[in-house]
């Protein structure tokens, strides 16, 4: 009989080190569990969701909605392609593509602008760029250049070389030998980060309307602070909306791409 595999205490380490984490975090936070359960925190609960019924129907206020949907939609598309290519033009150094020196700039570079959350990115640029979309886009586009730019550089430095050797051996020049052998492996699952990251941008477009980038967002504050229940649940209702549209469609497209 072969002789049985040797245990892996690293492995008993680790568990038990996120369990003793776990406890530790649930003992170290305030949790009122009895009061947020409590008959009074629940029929407050429900009185405030009660103020919400019946959404808004009016015409006039579901065109206002609709026109506040295509332009969340718009900055969450303009920022997803927007960092696809910022992102791709750093995935390149960061890979390792244009030569070892400057692959450490390059990460670094991407870990400053994946670390500063999209909130923190428009409050800066709308002192630039003002109240509206646009700050809300440029938030958009330098957060998830962050994010898709590692993401592109680990798929990178995933793909198999031996295409690209064999090109380069053959007299290829470096360039075609990459376009051609290693960037198609690659572009199906950078394809599907991008689509992944638009589905995020969507509910961030959303949220960036809070601090006044437009869109539903700006809509939910502004109806939300006058207290107009019936309003904030229309809107609340077209984020649902367009949040399902977009994670169905982004769903049957990396279907598409993966068959």
């Amino acid at each position: 009989m072969p002789p049985p595999p040797p245990r892996s205490y690293g492995t008993l380490l680790l568990l038990a080190a996120l369990a003793l984490l776990v406890v530790a975090s649930f003992a170290s936070l305030p949790l009122q569990w009895s009061a947020f359960l409590a008959p009074e925190a629940l029929g407050s609960a429900a009185e405030f969701l009660s103020g919400f019924a019946p959404p808004e129907t009016s015409p006039a206020f579901l065109r206002k909605c609709a026109a506040a949907l295509l332009e969340t939609l718009a900055m969450s598309a303009v920022g997803t392609l927007l960092a696809a290519a910022g992102g791709l033009a750093l995935a390149l150094p960061a890979a390792g593509r244009l030569g070892a020196a400057m692959r450490p700039p390059a990460r670094a570079l991407l870990n400053v602008l994946r670390s500063i959350p999209e909130l923190v990115w428009a409050a800066l640029l709308l002192v630039a760029a003002g109240l509206g979309p646009f700050a809300g886009t440029l938030a958009l586009a330098a957060h998830t250049t962050g994010v898709l730019g590692r993401l592109f550089a680990d798929a990178l430095e995933n793909v198999e070389p031996l295409a690209e050797a064999t090109l380069r051996t053959n007299g290829a020049a470096p360039l075609a030998a990459f376009l051609y052998a290693t960037l198609p492996q690659a572009l199906p699952q950078m394809l599907s980060y991008t689509l992944y990251r638009w589905e995020n941008n969507i509910r961030a477009a959303a949220v960036l309307g809070v601090v006044g980038a437009g869109g539903l967002g700006q809509m939910l504050k502004y109806h939300l602070s006058l207290f107009q229940m019936q309003s904030a649940a229309t809107v609340v209702i077209a984020m649902l909306l367009l949040v399902a549209l977009v994670d169905a469609l982004s769903f049957a497209l990396r279907r598409a791409l993966t068959r």
